[in-house]
């Protein structure tokens, strides 16, 4: 079964949102994926992503030069022993940010090659037995008026999700009791049965955070995300101990030693780490685990076809998110990608990730070939 990576090619993907799109602290101006695709001398391709939003271009730069070079040659299988090579090798280029985007899209690609060698699905290999995972619908952004913001969500629930998430923050957050009139036109148009979830987007201190979960807790939220900036854990810690609304945080947390101190510091109810920034599959079972251990969720941001494995393997693991924003593109990126039915996303029967990339589509569309 022996086998050694013989090349790597990292593409670029990305396609404009219209209409100013924004939550609390972001205008959204583009969307897509930074893809490493990785050959093995056995004729294995695994494919793995991270974003393409910003600085994807340094992102496959990184990638091109520092990381592929040093992959040429080893075996695909020792993905402990790579992750730890690289994780001392770009500790000077970055902790955190656009080097762990690099570092996890490779790390996602070389568990795919272990899959299809195996001619086993990843969740199998993760340990998992569900081959279905809730997933719920995210959007609803702090830009929409409070009629597009209701015909969003009830749009969401149209199409199956029992679950939907929604921005707060309006007016770059100056506003608290705007978002609370919009959380109840939400909870009034969609009854007492949709969870909804609420996404701040680091927007507020923790006494703000805290005094608008008070004054929305009658609408039984599901969960309050990222109510204060991502960094400040003291004020997270503050804020999820003035409410018994979880507290769901974790997306912009990097490699295991993020999550231990939001744990440690009792900052978190849900971690929401994100396998495709935060290291990978291999740092994400990590993560997992931490998780299980300090018995709170685990529930992933955004890439629902990469977190689907994870989160079916876990034993906490509670639900996967789609984002809106990126059905289009996710659809013309991957050929056949599972898509949610009636708020279920199903594990395809198939080795590895179980995804497979439109080819023409990627090359004809590709960015990081100029």
């Amino acid at each position: 079964m022996s086998d050694t990576i013989e090349r790597v090619v990292v593409h670029l993907v990305s396609a404009p949102v219209p209409g100013g799109l924004a939550d609390a602290t972001r205008k959204v101006e583009s969307i897509g994926f930074t893809i490493v695709r990785i050959f093995t001398a056995n004729g294995v391709e695994g494919i793995g992503v991270t974003y393409h939003e910003v600085g994807g271009e340094a992102t496959k730069t990184l990638i091109d030069k520092a990381i592929a070079p040093r992959l040429i040659g080893r075996d695909p299988f020792d993905t402990e022993v790579l992750w730890q090579e690289f994780f001392g090798y770009l500790r000077g280029v970055g902790r955190k940010g656009l080097t762990f985007g690099a570092l996890s899209a490779v790390d996602i690609a070389l568990w795919d090659i272990k899959g299809k060698t195996l001619n086993l699905p990843l969740y199998k290999l993760f340990g998992g037995g569900r081959t279905s995972v809730p997933v719920y619908a995210s959007g609803g952004w702090t830009s929409y008026s409070d009629e597009q913001l209701v015909d969003e969500a009830q749009m969401m629930v149209d199409r199956g999700y029992s679950k939907v998430k929604v921005k707060v923050g309006v007016e770059a957050g100056t506003n608290p009791r705007r978002d609370v009139i919009r959380v109840k036109k939400l909870r009034e148009a969609l009854g007492p049965d949709v969870a909804l979830l609420l996404d701040a987007n680091n927007c507020w201190d923790a006494a703000t955070g805290a005094r608008f979960a008070n004054r929305v807790a009658e609408y039984d939220p599901l969960l309050i995300e990222e109510p204060v900036f991502a960094d400040d854990i003291p004020g997270l810690a503050r804020f999820k101990r003035s409410t018994d609304i979880p507290l769901g945080t974790g997306e912009h947390e990097y490699t295991r030693f993020g999550v231990r101190d939001l744990l440690l510091a009792d900052a978190v109810d849900i971690v929401q780490a994100d396998g495709t920034r935060a290291g990978g599959f291999t740092e994400m079972l990590k993560i997992a685990a931490l998780t299980q251990a300090w018995n709170v969720g685990f529930a992933p941001h955004a890439m629902e076809n990469i977190h689907l494995h994870l989160v079916a393997a876990a034993p906490n693991g509670l639900f996967l998110e789609r984002l809106l924003l990126f059905e289009e593109v996710t659809s013309r990126v991957f050929a056949d990608a599972p898509v949610p039915i009636d708020g279920q996303m199903h594990i395809p029967d198939l080795p590895g990730l179980g995804l497979n990339l439109d080819l023409d589509y990627v090359l004809a569309n590709d960015e990081g070939t100029a």
